[in-house]
């Protein structure tokens, strides 16, 4: 196997991602007529961005984007006053950061930290996912100023999508600043304490270029889903499904997701049932979450994502990077190998994950998933 194979340089960007999970047990007349679930199940919002997108064109995400200054500013303090106190409203302690691979090269001054002075960093990451989650779908988690959270919370709900909503959402494109002034509009903030840490995946070096993103997943449990509004510019289509059903609609080619999102996919599949899932967010609080930059494999056939924990996986600052890559065909690497965290890319529609160690932080990791034969 050889090392390096190629190296360039990066602009790294800081972004939030936010997975929203919905029971489906009583679905509002808002909710898209779908088979149901078993009590309790749920099903997660996937949108489908516009092939005009650099990024991920075609793509079906979880909802998010790029950190803005605007949502970590200080004028946050005033709106989330007098009920919640600086600087973390409540959230918390802050968990704990485990991961020291990899140190990233200085943030571009879209990102840096005086940019964002006024509310810790989980915290205007939070805002931020709130925000693109608006601004994406017509999604407003929202609570109103004058209703402090529960001691004990239960999955929530969203708010109803505001008159104007065209409106609002063109103004918050143009200025982040304006999601902040539609919280004050309606006199709340943004629900903060409904999103839980989940996992940060970083966007590994591609031999082909592009942006490079170190993005904070946060996963919020609804009691049902609320009606979805896709802004037709950067989405265009939108769809709640469960994992295994987004598994079916990926394997069949209806739809196409990136490897980050089909692990959190098939990990969120251990759950089965909503009440499970949140519950297991509230265990994990305090356990804090790890952070991932997938190092490149490349194959005679194939290419292999490495997560941590890989026998192959190299905590090595040359790999943000490069790519490794080896003559062997990706058969023979699997058949050599014992110890795997990873995930095999065959083809734009066939992924097979390999787990064999054991998860950190008492968190969950997919079940080994072996793609059929029959679809390679």
């Amino acid at each position: 196997m050889s090392g390096v194979l190629r190296s360039g340089s990066s602009s790294w960007r800081r972004a939030a991602t936010l997975v929203l999970a919905a029971g489906w047990a009583h679905p509002g007349p808002g909710a898209p007529a779908l088979p149901p679930l078993p009590n309790e199940g749920f099903r997660l919002l996937l949108l489908q961005r516009s092939s005009q997108q650099g990024f991920l064109p075609g793509a079906h995400v979880f909802p998010g984007g790029v950190v803005d200054a605007a949502d970590g500013s200080d004028e946050w303090l005033r709106l989330f006053a007098p009920h919640h106190g600086p600087p973390r409203f409540g959230l918390g302690s802050p968990p704990p950061s485990r991961t020291a691979f990899p140190v990233l090269p200085a943030a571009g001054p879209d990102t840096a930290a005086e940019d964002r002075a006024g509310l810790p960093d989980d915290v205007a990451f939070r805002i931020c996912a709130i925000r693109e989650t608006f601004e994406e779908a017509g999604v407003l988690l929202l609570r109103p100023r004058a209703s402090p959270p529960a001691a004990a919370p239960e999955p929530g709900r969203a708010l109803p999508p505001p008159a104007g909503l065209a409106a609002w959402r063109a103004r918050v494109r143009r200025d982040p600043r304006d999601f902040l002034r539609l919280c004050a509009h309606l006199d709340c903030t943004p629900d903060i304490w409904a999103l839980h840490d989940w996992s940060v995946w970083l966007t590994p070096f591609s031999p082909r270029g592009g942006r490079r993103f170190d993005t904070s997943f946060f996963l919020c449990c609804l009691r049902d889903p609320p009606p979805v509004y896709p802004d037709l510019e950067e989405v265009v289509g939108s769809q709640w499904s469960s994992p295994l059903e987004a598994t079916e609609s990926f394997i069949s080619k209806e739809i196409w997701m990136a490897p980050p999102q089909f692990y959190e996919i098939r990990r969120l599949e251990n759950f089965a049932s909503l009440s499970d899932l949140h519950k297991f967010c509230l265990d994990h609080v305090l356990e804090g979450v790890e952070r991932w930059m997938p190092i490149l494999l490349l194959t005679a056939d194939g290419q292999i994502s490495l997560l941590p924990g890989d026998e192959l996986y190299l905590e090595d600052s040359n790999f943000l990077e490069n790519l490794l890559s080896t003559e062997k065909k990706t058969e023979e690497i699997m058949k050599e190998g014992k110890k795997f965290h990873r995930v095999v890319i065959y083809s734009r529609h066939v992924y097979s994950i390999h787990v064999t160690v054991q998860s950190k932080y008492k968190h969950v990791y997919p079940k080994t998933y072996v793609i059929s034969k029959s679809h390679l």
